[in-house]
């Protein structure tokens, strides 16, 4: 692995910086999944596609710009830093590139360019009330019927679901066959008749996620991606995307430089906090934590621009990743003290509520995207060669 970037990636990542100074502030706090935010995070992935940065490290063919896997994931570190929207997380970062790998030239022609423009707004449907971790019971049903696939079923924890045009899912479509078998990968319209879609609001009073109900929805046979009841593989591609987790280090390095900007300048006995052995020491062992949760991170980086893709590495980087997080934002409340208990919006809220909010999000970290206790499994079966049982 290498740990120092070139002198262009240094260049860049400046680039974005002075972009970011421009273009992003977040002093005003939105709740998410609004009307209000999303107009502006529709209004920031115009501007990036338009800079050619949304589908940074994507091929010219497909509309990106060819740049590195190092230059994507500093673009992904400071955005994410700065918590600034727009990034297209589902589209840009992992629909997208399942489609390039496993979808036909049709289907890339047809969706990659409106995902690279910004235009065309895609959602996941893979988890279902009963099927979270143990993904491979999924009970959604898809029946080949002539040159339609008739869809019933349910899916949940949908994000965006209610603002997108298109949604990537996993059906059954053979109940005899073993449960990792039989499961297929489709496409499916968002406005097709048949699919609904029901708020879900979270602790932060944001509507990120929704579930999505399908209802004899009819799609064309064609909107499979990759083979017929082998959907599995192409998912679990999928979710290699996902679990390459700078933004949560990045989360965790920005919880941690607010809190030592809060123990900085706030006193108690006639001394600021950070002169506390206790918060010192503690702010002290978050920062050890970030530190390593980067370089996780950034190897899987290092193995992408090498042309592999990350598995147990994307696990382990997920693993400690989203831990990091959350031991960062639990740290920073407790430097904050009695002032962590406001919410966001309140009048003496520090931080504009920064950490309060985050705190109560960084909840799902270790949960979504898989939950710890399979990126356990994941490095104990394929990087440790131990027994699955």
């Amino acid at each position: 692995m290498r740990f120092e970037f070139t002198p262009e990636e240094k260049a860049f990542r400046k680039e974005v910086q002075e972009f970011l100074r421009q273009e992003w502030s977040d002093e005003e706090q939105v709740v998410e999944g609004s009307d209000e935010w999303w107009a502006i995070e529709m209004a920031m992935r115009k501007k990036l596609a338009e800079k050619g940065w949304l589908a940074l490290s994507w091929p010219k063919e497909y509309g990106g710009m060819g740049a590195t896997t190092m230059q994507q994931a500093i673009f992904t570190d400071e955005w994410s830093y700065a918590y600034a929207p727009g990034r297209d997380g589902e589209g840009i970062g992992y629909i997208g590139p399942a489609i390039m790998v496993h979808g036909t030239e049709e289907q890339k022609v047809q969706h990659l360019s409106g995902i690279a423009r910004g235009e065309v707004v895609w959602c996941q449907g893979y988890s279902e009330p009963e099927s979270g971790s143990d993904l491979a019971s999924l009970s959604t049903r898809a029946v080949l019927e002539g040159d339609e696939w008739v869809i019933n079923g349910q899916k949940i924890w949908t994000s965006q679901a209610h603002y997108s045009d298109w949604i990537l899912l996993l059906a059954r479509t053979d109940p005899e066959a073993p449960k990792h078998r039989g499961i297929t990968m489709l496409l499916a319209d968002m406005k097709t008749p048949g699919v609904s879609v029901r708020p879900i609001i979270d602790m932060t009073n944001g509507h990120p996620f929704n579930e999505t109900f399908f209802d004899n929805v009819r799609i064309p046979k064609e909107n499979v991606v990759g083979e017929v009841n082998r959907g599995w593989y192409a998912g679990m591609t999928l979710l290699d995307f996902e679990r390459s987790s700078l933004q949560h280090s990045a989360s965790a390095r920005r919880c941690l430089d607010e809190a030592v900007k809060f123990a900085s300048t706030t006193r108690a006995n006639g001394k600021t906090l950070i002169q506390t052995p206790t918060v010192r020491n503690k702010l002290s062992d978050m920062a050890v934590q970030v530190e390593v949760a980067y370089m996780l991170s950034y190897q899987v980086a290092w193995i992408q621009s090498k042309g592999e893709v990350p598995n147990k590495e994307a696990s382990m980087d997920k693993l400690f990743a989203c831990a990091t997080e959350q031991r960062a934002f639990n740290t920073a409340m407790e430097v904050l003290g009695l002032y962590g208990q406001l919410v966001t919006g309140s009048k003496r809220v520090p931080l504009r509520g920064f950490i309060e909010k985050n705190y109560l999000f960084s909840r799902s970290s270790t949960i979504a995207g898989g939950t710890n206790e399979i990126q356990k499994n994941i490095v104990a079966t394929r990087g440790l060669g131990l027994p699955r049982q």
